[in-house]
């Protein structure tokens, strides 16, 4: 067995590193009670290793720097987190029929760590569940190459839907959904990261 037969094969088994991305950081918001009932779905899949990235815990700058500009030793290491993922999920609410503006600002301050991986949605809202805000995040992702997964997990008048330690109502729907999800996150990271793997992604 040739070096190269190794290395393929050690990619083959190493699992794939998922950054989960809790998108809201506004007073009393509700991401981090969906975050906790799906990064435990998420890490007992068998497919991955999870990164949570809050974006409540960062101070991402009011002026985004330019390309050209020297970054901040912690927006370097925030790009390395992004940079090293095999894929993403983004947990996200909806606000004024679209994503939270910090999110935006983060997906912005990125570039090249988003080309040819996955991205998968979790959102939640009132009667909308947060649809409105994973169709432009999906216009959004598209544009920076990433590829996006069909199928989602939506909560429909979420505040609802938990109580302690996961939903209240439709637990199994739920899980089901997100089994379904992480199923298509996980070939799709897998076969962007063999192709990445074997033919750089330099467009």
């Amino acid at each position: 067995m040739d070096n190269n037969t190794v290395t393929a094969t050690a990619t083959a088994t190493q699992k794939l590193r998922i950054a989960v991305i809790v998108g809201s950081n506004r007073e009393g918001r509700f991401g981090p009670t969906v975050s906790d009932w799906f990064v435990p779905l998420a890490e007992q899949h068998g497919d991955f290793e999870v990164d949570v990235i809050d974006l409540a815990g960062l101070e991402l700058p009011v002026v985004q720097p330019g390309w050209r500009t020297a970054r901040t030793p912690a927006l370097n290491e925030l790009a390395a987190r992004v940079g090293a993922a095999d894929g993403f999920v983004v947990i996200t609410p909806e606000y004024n029929h679209s994503f939270p503006g910090h999110l935006k600002l983060f997906i912005d301050l990125h570039r090249d760590e988003w080309k040819a991986k996955a991205v998968a949605f979790v959102s939640y809202g009132g009667v909308g569940g947060g649809l409105r805000s994973v169709e432009h995040l999906r216009q959004v992702f598209g544009e920076l190459h990433c590829a996006p997964i069909r199928d989602g997990v939506s909560f429909h008048g979420a505040w609802e839907h938990f109580g302690e330690g996961g939903p209240a109502h439709d637990a199994q729907g739920a899980a089901g959904a997100a089994k379904t999800m992480l199923d298509q996150l996980a070939w799709w990271s897998q076969t962007l990261r063999d192709g990445r793997t074997s033919r750089p992604y330099s467009v």
